[in-house]
């Protein structure tokens, strides 16, 4: 009897184990799928797919209020984009219109930040506020850091997930994987484990986090956050799908007038961003490896990899400083850097003239010579220039 009875209770133990692994498997399940879903409605409200938005809502009430990892709301994006049909489908399943994002911005800051006039109207019927930077996500001009403090920006490697991970990057001290945070793509930089104790890698490391987290213009890769207090060491940015200008021209070879200049702009906009006085950011590193295309339909770029970049407190515009020399890869390298001469950010300048030059010719200035040797002749056609320009004047 009594054997039996300890099987009984032998075996009801054993359910209630496999139960719970069960419901924990299940429960996995659900949240990946919430998260899948979350991506499905926030895209939909990006492309001003109405019907698509109203399905998945009539699937899932709860979808309305769906945040991305900037806490943005489908009627965030809605509104930036300034989609009416989309934004009343939102709202009439009970979108919160005055959410605010990780920013602090609502749908209204947004819409008044894009000049979106039809949906400011709409949104402010019912109800909506402009709290927040007015349009932080896409407004061009300079707002205050939004993370100061560490605690907001470090990051449990644990949410990271590597499980579909590949590389699209790789450096000298690490690599860049595309890994999934919060449900979310992002651009990872992993330091390799047997640099990680090297005090140089270490410095460097911490020193593009610390720039990273004080930039926030729509013309430079967003910065996420970073793992500095476990190892291996990672810094996260947003992941931009339509990858690097450099393979873009290698694909399409010289572009149209009109798609240079317009990508043009946007680099301008972003480099402008970083030489804003008293602080000015010298990137050193300006190539169309390190522009990045937002998607496939390159309608939109951005300035990123800020590991070789330089923070000077300027005290008078003209002023010039003592910097390393040939910091930078030398095809868009600046005479005056090659030469181990003082230089200011001017530098990047010459590089932006390199690419614009690359974008319109469909390959860069003295391609037939190796990096190194066209840098040499650059600097000294540069020079020669200067001297007659000297002799007229």
């Amino acid at each position: 009897m009594s054997g039996s009875e300890g099987s009984s209770d032998r075996s009801a133990g054993g359910g209630d184990s496999s139960s719970t692994a069960g419901a924990s498997v299940g429960d996995k399940k659900k949240d990946k799928a919430k998260v899948s879903r979350t991506s499905l409605i926030l895209w939909h409200a990006h492309q001003n797919d109405a019907a698509a938005v109203r399905k998945l809502l009539e699937e899932d009430r709860s979808l309305v209020n769906a945040r991305d990892y900037d806490y943005r709301t489908p009627l965030h994006v809605a509104s930036l984009h300034g989609w009416i049909e989309v934004s009343k489908c939102l709202i009439e399943y009970g979108a919160d219109v005055n959410a605010q994002d990780r920013w602090k911005n609502t749908p209204l800051a947004d819409a008044e930040g894009a000049k979106k006039y039809s949906m400011i109207e709409l949104l402010k019927s019912y109800g909506g506020l402009s709290y927040g930077q007015n349009g932080s996500h896409f407004e061009p001009k300079p707002v205050p850091p939004p993370l100061p403090n560490k605690c907001d920006w470090e990051i449990d490697p644990s949410e990271l997930d590597f499980s579909n991970s590949n590389i699209i990057g790789k450096g000298s001290f690490g690599e860049i994987l595309k890994a999934c945070w919060r449900g979310t793509p992002v651009a990872v930089k992993r330091i390799l484990p047997n640099l990680s104790d090297d005090r140089l890698v270490i410095q460097d490391f911490r020193h593009e986090v610390n720039l990273l987290v004080k930039l926030r213009h729509p013309n430079i890769v967003q910065f996420l956050g970073a793992v500095t207090e476990r190892k291996p060491l990672m810094l996260i940015t947003e992941y931009l799908r339509g990858g690097d200008l450099h393979q873009y021209l290698k694909e399409k070879g010289a572009l149209n007038p009109s798609t240079a200049i317009n990508f043009a702009l946007d680099i301008a906009r972003g480099m402008a961003y970083l030489h804003n006085e008293p602080n000015v950011i010298i990137h050193r590193d300006l190539k169309p490896r390190n522009v990045l295309l937002v998607n496939s339909s390159a309608d939109h770029l951005k300035v990123g990899d800020f590991g070789l970049s330089k923070l000077i407190r300027v005290q008078n515009s003209h002023d010039v400083y003592k910097m390393t020399g040939e910091t930078g890869s030398y095809r868009y390298m600046a005479p005056e850097v090659f030469k181990h001469r003082k230089y200011d950010k001017k530098v990047d300048v010459f590089s932006f003239a390199m690419i614009l030059y690359e974008m319109l010719e469909g390959e860069p200035p003295l391609s037939h010579y190796e990096p190194y040797e066209a840098c040499q002749i650059c600097g000294r056609r540069t020079q020669a220039y200067v001297s007659c320009k000297r002799l007229h004047s």
